[in-house]
């Protein structure tokens, strides 16, 4: 791999770490939100769960979830180590 490759993997890199930052700080908010749905249901009167605000704050907490699941999923750190190998 020559110099100007090499150069631009190592651009690519930087940018995948600031995406990397910024994902953590997105995972944080949305954790932060679910957290609060969560806790708006947990003090729900009984009778209020077992309708349809129940179900819908059970159903965003459930997407928040998944929506952390996700991020935490990305590798972005196996994504750099495969650009470093490519440039050995």
């Amino acid at each position: 791999m020559n110099k100007d490759r090499r150069k631009e993997i190592e651009t690519i890199k930087d940018r995948l770490e600031e995406v990397a930052a910024s994902l953590e700080e997105i995972k944080s908010d949305i954790d932060n939100v679910r957290d609060e749905e969560q806790d708006y249901y947990d003090n729900m009167p009984e009778s209020f769960r077992q309708a349809d605000r129940g179900y819908a704050a059970e159903q965003a907490v459930s997407s928040l979830e998944e929506a952390v699941s996700l991020i935490e999923d990305f590798d972005i750190s196996s994504v750099i180590s495969s650009l470093e190998t490519a440039t050995e």
